[in-house]
């Protein structure tokens, strides 16, 4: 089946690439979960919108890596969390609330699966999170979680 990839795929593509699969993998696990397409002639047309929003996301090079990465590693990170009477957090801070947190103190964006957090954040104080730039570059993130 020809799909065209909303979503990079490990070992298949990224987003905007036009690739073949077997059905079973692209009707029970590509489509279902929002990761792909099916390819159309219309939906040729997508591929040039979600090219542009990946390059627009894409780091360019090594050094552009470490840019991104002094800057993320100088700037405080301010999560606001919804908190109950007695202190305790509501549900946990997902990686879109902190990809949210960074382009709002920083004004990077950064996709999320480049986001890696240690086990889940459910209380408030301070917690450190990778982000994988590029291959050779990895920012520790320090981000403080507080009640609103």
């Amino acid at each position: 089946m020809k799909l065209i990839l909303t979503q990079e795929v490990t070992g298949l593509g990224h987003p905007g690439d036009v690739v073949t699969v077997k059905d079973g993998f692209a009707r029970n696990l590509l489509l279902p979960q929002g990761r792909a397409i099916a390819w159309s002639q219309g939906g040729e047309k997508q591929i040039e919108g979600i090219k542009r929003a990946r390059t627009a996301r894409e780091i360019r090079d090594r050094d552009h890596a470490a840019e991104i990465k002094a800057s993320l590693e100088k700037s405080e990170v301010v999560i606001k969390v919804k908190v109950g009477a007695t202190g305790s957090m509501f549900g946990s801070v997902t990686d879109k609330d902190i990809v949210a947190a960074i382009k709002s103190s920083t004004g990077v964006d950064i996709d999320r699966h480049r986001i890696k957090v240690t086990g889940h954040i459910k209380k408030l104080g301070s917690h450190t999170v990778k982000v994988n730039l590029h291959s050779a570059v990895t920012a520790n993130v320090t981000l403080s979680v507080v009640g609103a």
